[in-house]
């Protein structure tokens, strides 16, 4: 007899009724969050899984490693049982890195040093001798304007850091990501040829840190790279000693036609209520250098294994499950705007969806985006939650993915401790090595207690 129904059974015996008082059905709830936390820990199913995914390698979306890893998600959601499994076709963009990306420091025609460097997720390339020129260092925007009248036909370098000081470590990200993602626009207003940026991390390496990045039309498209942090450092100092120094680029980036793609959707049916649906999911793409085992691996196969411990345990929830892994949530989101289209259009109500999308670390918290009595109405579960480690139920954004699904209910995001979530962040330091199996498992069993109680709750 599986567990789940052993727990029942203990309290059909008992004579009681399940949900005749209040204290009982907490009661109850702890136990099912009992089992399905032992579960997780002790099995390690869905951390075996993410090894898996991981040994295909970076999955950028466009790539054939990303679909090599489509499909075979879509194959292990099949092994796994869950009620339907299909693909939602999705064009995304395709971009390649090409050749290792050059970059270095000369004073004088004579070699300093070369940077560790990566070009930035969309940068163009240069042309194929690279790019040379004058180097002048701003921490700003401002800083850039200010200078613009010294920006001509030189190679700007956006070197303000992340902040250090926030404890949030998404704060601080948010504090530095704009030069990234802005840098080249800025610097073309005013004839730079190229931008070099220090990269967005909390950790003191040398591993540059790569990420997307914009262009507009209405201006010259500069190709743009990221330095690793000691790098970024030595050159600044450099140039404090000699600011006619040059910096040569060499980028081999390329854009290429938009590519078929698709989102992976698996299901279990309710059983009472099956046209209303909580949606649990990642984002399937991955930056081109690593693994992408936190950013996002691990968000997609624990949403996974939420499905996969209801099977194991065989609880039947009163709602439909969906797991959605989102495809181009790093240079597009088009795989969230086209879920978002199916869910309006859908005759089925979407009650909740949670996103994981900020590593495999120790479970704390959800996010809420909802209205204050939903808001409050959840809250009320922690001490089930409390269970899975989960610390506090707050009112705060989900996810640039289920924020797609416009007509839910609610929209969660998942939080777990992010104090390293930026020492891997977007760079070849994110790999399966630097996931801890148990903070991974917690992390599964978090959001299946959660779904659980939202599946049983409704909202």
């Amino acid at each position: 007899m599986n567990k789940f129904f052993l727990l029942l059974l203990t309290f059909l015996i008992s004579g009681q009724s399940l949900f005749s008082q209040t204290s009982e059905k907490i009661v109850y709830y702890q136990n099912i969050a009992d089992t399905i936390v032992k579960t997780a820990l002790r099995e390690r199913k869905g951390y075996e899984l993410l090894r898996e995914l991981c040994e295909i390698g970076p999955r950028l979306s466009g790539s054939e490693n990303s679909l090599k890893a489509i499909y075979w998600a879509k194959e292990k959601m099949i092994e796994l049982g869950f009620d339907s499994v299909w693909l939602q076709p999705v064009m995304v963009p395709h971009w390649e890195r090409g050749e290792k990306e050059f970059c270095a420091i000369y004073n004088e025609n004579k070699l300093v040093k070369e940077l560790n460097v990566l070009a930035l997720g969309g940068s163009v390339a240069t042309n194929p001798d690279g790019i040379t020129a004058n180097v002048i260092e701003v921490k700003s925007f401002d800083e850039l304007k200010l200078k613009s009248n010294e920006v001509k036909g030189k190679i700007v370098f956006f070197s303000r850091p992340l902040d250090q000081g926030l404890i949030n470590t998404f704060s601080g990200y948010g504090s530095a990501v704009d030069q990234r993602v802005y840098g080249a626009i800025e610097a073309a207003k005013y004839g730079a040829i190229g931008v070099v940026i220090r990269s967005v991390t909390t950790k003191y390496d040398n591993v540059p840190h790569t990420g997307v990045m914009l262009y507009v039309d209405s201006l010259p498209k500069i190709p743009a790279a990221a330095i690793g942090y000691l790098d970024s450092d030595f050159l600044s100092e450099q140039l404090k000693a000699n600011p006619t120094l040059q910096l040569t680029l060499k980028l081999n980036c390329k854009t290429f036609e938009d590519a078929q793609s698709y989102n992976v959707i698996g299901e279990i049916r309710g059983t009472e209520f099956s046209d209303e649906v909580i949606v649990v999911g990642g984002h399937f793409d991955s930056w081109d250098v690593g693994c992408g085992a936190h950013d996002d691996g691990a968000g997609c196969i624990q949403s996974i294994e939420v499905l996969d411990l209801f099977k194991r345990l065989s609880i039947k929830p009163k709602r439909t499950i969906r797991c959605v892994l989102f495809i181009n949530e790093e240079n597009g989101s088009r795989g969230a705007i086209e879920y978002g289209k199916f869910a309006a259009t859908s005759s089925e109500k979407h009650i909740a969806a949670i996103e994981a999308d900020r590593g495999a670390y120790t479970p704390v918290g959800f996010n809420v985006d909802a209205d204050s009595g939903t808001i409050n109405k959840i809250a009320q579960w922690l001490p089930v939650l409390e269970k899975a480690s989960i610390e506090w139920v707050r009112k705060g954004g989900s996810g640039v993915d289920v924020s797609k699904i416009k007509n839910a209910k609610a929209l969660l995001g998942f939080v777990p401790d992010d104090q390293r979530y930026m020492d891997v962040h977007h760079s070849a330091n994110d790999v399966f090595e630097e996931v801890h199996p148990r903070e991974f498992e917690l992390g599964s069993a978090a959001m299946a207690v959660m779904v659980y109680l939202l599946s049983e709750e409704g909202l």
